[in-house]
């Protein structure tokens, strides 16, 4: 390189190596130029600053990780290098012991510990922070922390901990943080400034590898924008997101776009207003099938590529359709070496358990380079993907959009087949954030020269709304952060309560939340003008016009009150009538798809729950009803008999039953339902007052009263906007801190923290006091804080209330289990559970969450997480040593849906809490947890925690 240079820059170089010596020994051994953002961020951190890095995915940020640890390294001090996810953890303890060897790295993640005495320690982010809680003896000598993917501090379930850590860690230890491109990185690193001390921002937005955006149209291929990949950024940041798309994106492709909707729209021509038959059978447009755009991938040299699909069931349909069209993307060598992989990261799983997963299916599409990737499955399964994509051995991957949250995983091409995913709520877009996100993936460095992005065009997908997404640069990072029982406890114990109030004022969240109220005082000073304009607008010669309109407001609001009462009334009076249906009664669903008569078959009454009564109506349907299905209280109308051992789901047996049930002679039940509807909104008392009131006001008799009102309403609305500007402005203003206080009120009710008694040298003395001074954790508090789940309070109070004492260990792991587990979707009705002490035990710790819920609603916290029932069999059949299809098979009996990934997140997770709990507890609860530990640690959960 240096004979390249002219001897002026080699003099700069020259004296570069002189000023920063630890990063060009660094440099030396990489093998390759650093690019400038990564220049400045490692001389900015040999100058002993933190630093707060932001480029795009596969850019290169983790070489300034590397370098804090090499830097550490060369001082005698520790680094530890955190991530979000233990997978990504485990593929950066392999790069770093390729370069630094085992005997110096180090990893714990919770499920695996490996050397963690070393100076270099790789770890999750939770495993820091309970360090910092516990004050660790392995914190000592620690010079630096990386934090890498910090941006994960957004994430609603997870993101409290980072900012714990950053606002934690001891002053003398330096922070690199590494994140993807984000807007507001400067409002970020102000608050790194202000809770750490100096800290250097450097921000790229420059691929390292120019990315190509394509639409697929048809049969064709079209460049989504007219220019480079990059050459249209500068010319158009200033444009809003639908001028910078219509800016820059292909004619041609608009053109042709427009073209095949209209050829779509011609086949009916104005028929659909005319014939809705015609239009519902028109035809419908059918996508390039898979197989399809993967060869026109391959034939333009784009391959290995990564297809997002949003479905996991999509992603393994994707595999097979393309398997069965005969698509093969492999020779013999490379065939070869995929079963090398595939039989070394799943031969330790038996040979039972692999066909229950598939994987003789699974294997085929592999070694045809072909895979899904998806939350779904086994660890050993995506380890294995993971390891032949990254090799070149598998060409295609179809994947959720979990891949693309940090696992090092880049491809040539990136392919979308949808712009919306389901959020599990609903069909949302998807965010220009997300968009980046995905499509980042495409490029490998030092591999391909470009990357290539394609959007699979329907119709309705605009490509000037797809090239505004694919342009738009802004993604703000928002705090996630709220203080939990556990952090609470922690902060109490560790500071006191004054000490944490003011860290937790020191947090990012209360950080952006300050710099909002700014923004929302002006509008609070703008709704204050605008009421005060359209309350002299008001007339004053008529009378208290204004009286006049906040008593029809009063009216109104009551009579909106009493009918969320009387709904509430008749939904209680409706559950308590289905308490009283047995087998053979005939009833009247009153309304929705079942609406008619129906025969109980099960009432379907637990302690668990409302009542579900398992029915079949007159049209052959059988299954569960709820609350839901009846708004109004039910009664037998007639009896009929059920045949002893009914099976609902045979047809025949549906038919007959059916037939008998249109047969029976019913009584009329109108009248029944028309004395149950409770007492007329009129007969309110404080209704009637208002009413009488409003009648006898004088403005009620003027002629023009509704104009008066009119505006007299405008001015309402008006203050109506002010006040709530002003109490948003309030309740943001320490926001955090009310929150807090009302977390440790909660945990001083419950006996967690005593109550807040300053001493007298402390009523007397001004200023700040040490923590020995501050409310003390009691006993119950110092389990809780070292119970670490989103269930944590819920959890300490089923064990304070031996709710889970004399249960063996499978009843142990399955009332763990609802702790823990949450469905991905709602189920038809409430899951069968173990009956016996597991049963017994399950209605109890619903009656402690509910007590909790109590407690929580009377000091405004948010209530603790409900349990899910819905993976308490299947922990009870695995940590009871039954086969994994057994497990399966029952878990979808029991209305769960569960794969074997699925089985294998959860089930690690209750390794993580049943250890935990033999971890506080003592005695013979403390040994039914460590036994239930090892029971659920075993076959396929026991493979993927070592792996």
């Amino acid at each position: 390189m240096s004979a390249e240079l002219s001897p002026s820059e080699r003099y700069a170089a020259s004296r570069r190596r002189g000023r920063f010596p630890l990063l060009s020994d660094l440099v030396l051994g990489l093998g390759f130029t650093l690019d400038p953002f990564q220049q400045e961020a490692c001389e900015a951190l040999e100058e002993g600053s933190g630093v707060l890095v932001c480029a795009p995915t596969g850019a290169g940020k983790t070489v300034v990780g590397e370098f804090a640890v090499h830097k550490a390294l060369a001082e005698g001090r520790k680094a530890f290098y955190t991530t979000p996810i233990k997978a990504l953890s485990n593929q950066k303890f392999a790069d770093l012991v390729d370069r630094y060897g085992p005997e110096r790295v180090g990893l714990l993640t919770g499920d695996n510990a490996v050397n963690g005495d070393a100076p270099v320690v790789v770890m999750t982010t939770e495993v820091l922070r309970n360090m910092l809680y516990a004050d660790s003896p392995a914190l000592r000598g620690l010079g630096y922390v990386v934090m890498d993917e910090v941006h994960y501090l957004a994430d609603r379930f997870r993101g409290a901990v980072w900012e714990e850590v950053i606002i934690h860690l001891p002053d003398d230890v330096a922070l690199v943080s590494l994140s993807a491109t984000v807007s507001n990185a400067e409002e970020f690193a102000d608050w790194l400034v202000t809770v750490r001390g100096d800290t250097r921002v450097v921000v790229s937005e420059v691929r390292p590898i120019p990315l190509w955006q394509h639409m697929l149209v048809g049969g064709r291929v079209f460049d989504l924008f007219a220019l480079r990949p990059t050459a249209h950024l500068a010319g158009v940041a200033q444009l809003s997101t639908r001028e910078r798309g219509a800016a820059v994106v292909d004619p041609e492709l608009v053109r042709y776009v427009k073209e095949q909707e209209r050829r779509l729209d011609s086949w009916h021509g104005g028929a659909s207003r005319r014939s809705k038959d015609r239009y519902e059978h028109r035809p419908r447009y059918t996508p390039p099938g898979r197989a399809e755009v993967l060869t026109r991938l391959d034939a333009a040299g784009l391959l290995p590529a990564i297809t997002f699909v949003f479905s996991r069931k999509g992603c393994d349909a994707a595999v097979e359709q393309c398997l069965r069209a005969g698509l093969r993307l492999t020779d013999e060598a490379e065939r070869a070496a995929i079963a090398e992989v595939v039989d070394r990261h799943t031969g330790s799983l038996h040979e039972a358990d692999l066909q229950v997963l598939g994987f003789w299916e699974w294997r085929e599409g592999l070694l045809a380079g072909l895979a899904a990737h998806h939350a779904g499955l086994v660890p050993a399964f995506k380890e294995a993907v993971e390891e032949a994509f990254v090799r070149g051995l598998v060409k295609a991957v179809f994947a959720t959009e979990t891949l693309a949250l940090g696992i090092n995983m880049p491809a040539r091409t990136v392919v979308l087949e949808k712009l919306t995913k389901w959020n599990g709520e609903a069909h949302v877009d998807v965010t220009p954030g997300e968009y980046t996100q995905l499509t980042g993936r495409a490029g490998r460095r030092g591999i391909d020269v470009e990357g290539h992005a394609a959007v699979v065009w329907s119709p309705g997908v605009d490509p000037v709304a797809v090239a505004g997404l694919a342009s738009t640069r802004t993604y703000p990072l928002r705090s996630s952060f709220r203080p939990s029982y556990n952090m609470a406890v922690n902060l109490v114990g560790s500071y006191g309560r004054e000490r944490a109030r003011e860290l937790l004022g020191s947090s990012f969240a209360q950080f952006q939340a300050d710099r909002s109220v700014v923004n929302l005082a002006r509008q609070a000073a703008r709704s204050e003008e605008e009421a005060a304009r359209l309350e002299a607008a008001v007339p004053a010669d008529k009378g208290d016009v204004a009286g006049y309109a906040r008593l029809r407001q009063e009216i109104s609001e009551r009579e909106k009150e009493l009918s969320r009462d009387t709904a509430a009334r008749r939904r209680h009076e409706a559950a308590e009538t289905l308490m009283a249906l047995r087998p053979g009664d005939v009833i009247r669903v009153p309304s929705g798809r079942r609406q008619g008569l129906a025969v109980v078959l099960d009432p379907g009454i637990t302690e668990l729950a409302d009542p579900r009564p398992l029915v079949l109506t007159e049209d052959r349907w059988s299954g569960r009803l709820g609350p839901l299905d009846f708004p109004t209280p039910v009664e037998a109308l007639a009896r009929i008999r059920v045949p002893k051992n009914f099976n609902h789901r045979s047809p025949h047996a549906r038919r007959d039953l059916a037939s008998t049930l249109r047969n029976a002679r019913v009584e009329n039940d109108l009248g029944a339902r028309r004395t149950r509807r409770g007492a007329p909104v009129d007969d309110d008392p404080v209704l009637v007052d208002l009413r009488h009131a409003l009648r006898r006001h004088p403005v009620h008799t003027l002629p023009d009263r509704e104009e008066l009102v009119r505006s007299a309403y405008s001015w309402l609305r008006a203050r109506r906007d002010a006040d709530r500007v002003h109490r948003e402005v309030a309740e943001r203003t320490g926001s955090l801190i009310r929150q807090f206080d009302r977390t440790c009120d909660v945990l001083e009710e419950l006996g967690y923290l005593l109550p807040d008694a300053p001493s007298a040298a402390e009523e007397h003395s001004p200023g700040p006091h040490p923590a020995a001074e501050a409310p003390v954790v009691t006993a119950a508090g110092r389990q809780l804080s070292r119970l670490w789940s989103e269930a944590d309070l819920l959890t300490a109070e089923c064990l304070r209330a031996g709710v889970l004492d004399g249960l063996d260990a499978p009843g142990l792991a399955a009332c763990a289990s609802a702790l823990v587990f949450e469905a991905r979707r709602d189920g038809p009705g409430q899951p069968p559970v173990p009956s016996g002490a597991v049963s017994a035990a399950l209605v109890r710790m619903r009656q402690v969450h509910a007590e909790l819920h109590a407690v929580e609603t009377d000091h405004g916290v948010r209530p603790s997480r409900d349990l899910d029932l819905g993976f308490a069999w299947a922990a009870y059949r695995w940590a009871d040593g039954q086969s994994l299809d057994r497990v399966l098979a029952g878990a979808e009996q029991a209305g769960t849906e569960l794969s074997g990934g699925d089985f294998v997140r959860w089930a690690r997770q209750l390794v993580d809490l049943l250890d935990q709990i033999a971890k506080v507890s003592e005695g013979a609860l403390a040994r039914t947890a460590r036994q239930a530990v090892e029971r659920t640690r075993r076959g396929v959960v026991a493979v993927a925690v070592s792996g």
